[in-house]
């Protein structure tokens, strides 16, 4: 599809921070957001909302491109995107890495990483879509459900559906997104939406425990999808999501085994501060490259 597209030349991401390719791949392709693949140049292709990008880390800067047609909305949208006006570093810096050294070498392994600041509706579509499947799963129903039920963009790469678009179609049609039981909880929400027009602009207003409540009462939505939502759609640091992989990681290191999602998710709000969410996923991030690590040596000749 990029080979259709007329491109920008490369340009530097004003006020990105310095990341290195783990970092960059962990960003954007982490399981924080779906649209992102990466090119046989090595460089990164993504579409969030109506904008294409492309990403790179090119003579050791963070660069950008876009589709000669968008280029001037592509730009601004991507700096609010990546998160690149400083708030965050200011967030990394309060969070208690002086005194907790498992927190204080995830953030020196990940150096840059932060969390990006993506349409609301969006983000709740793509985490109904997460339920019990990995990243490259996700990345794959959320890949149809654009191709089928989205509008084109520019050559050949669609948009995500709307909540209004998906409640035109039916779940029968939703499932052939390999969407599974989800295609269900996603048909509903999107009649639930269709009818109560300014639900989620209400919702994305709100405080962090008054917007995780009505997004718990929306079809499939539980405790750690909504916190997805709330930390990767609206930027709420607050929302600390739980998912198996911190689980394992406040187990081994913070000595919480058997402890209960919600009991985790306490812990981490309280211990991490009001940026809980942020050092979530650097925890995330360094629980899954240790797996990966381990399984490698594991497999070593």
């Amino acid at each position: 599809m990029a080979d259709k597209i007329t491109w920008s030349d490369w340009a530097p991401v004003s006020g990105s921070p310095s990341l290195t390719p783990t970092t960059l791949a962990e960003l954007i392709d982490g399981g924080q957001a779906f649209r992102w693949n990466r090119q046989a140049d090595g460089s990164w292709l993504g579409v969030w909302g109506h904008h294409i990008a492309g990403l790179a880390l090119r003579h050791e800067q963070l660069q950008w491109r876009a589709p000669v047609s968008l280029q001037k909305q592509v730009g601004p949208a991507l700096s609010r995107y990546l998160g690149v006006d400083g708030s965050q570093d200011l967030a990394r810096d309060g969070l208690p890495w002086r005194s907790d050294l498992h927190l204080a070498q995830c953030l020196q392994a990940f150096p840059g990483l932060r969390i990006l600041q993506q349409p609301f509706g969006e983000t709740l579509l793509c985490f109904l879509c997460s339920a019990t499947k990995q990243i490259v799963q996700i990345k794959q129903m959320v890949e149809l459900l654009a191709q089928r039920h989205g509008r084109e963009i520019l050559g050949g790469i669609h948009r995500l559906p709307t909540w209004t678009e998906i409640a035109a179609v039916s779940e029968p049609n939703l499932r052939a997104c390999l969407l599974g039981f989800r295609a269900r909880y996603i048909h509903q929400t999107a009649l639930f939406l269709a009818a109560h027009p300014g639900w989620l602009e209400e919702t994305e207003s709100l405080r962090y425990s008054a917007a995780k409540e009505r997004l718990c009462s929306l079809p499939g939505v539980g405790e750690k999808v909504a916190d997805c939502v709330l930390l990767f759609g609206a930027g709420r640091l607050e929302a600390f999501p739980v998912d198996v992989w911190i689980i394992k990681t406040m187990a081994r290191r913070y000595g919480l085994d058997g402890w209960k999602p919600a009991q985790i998710a306490h812990f981490g709000r309280a211990h991490f501060g009001p940026a809980a969410g942020l050092a979530q996923q650097f925890l995330f991030a360094w629980e899954r490259q240790a797996a990966r690590l381990a399984r490698t040596s594991s497999i070593a000749p």
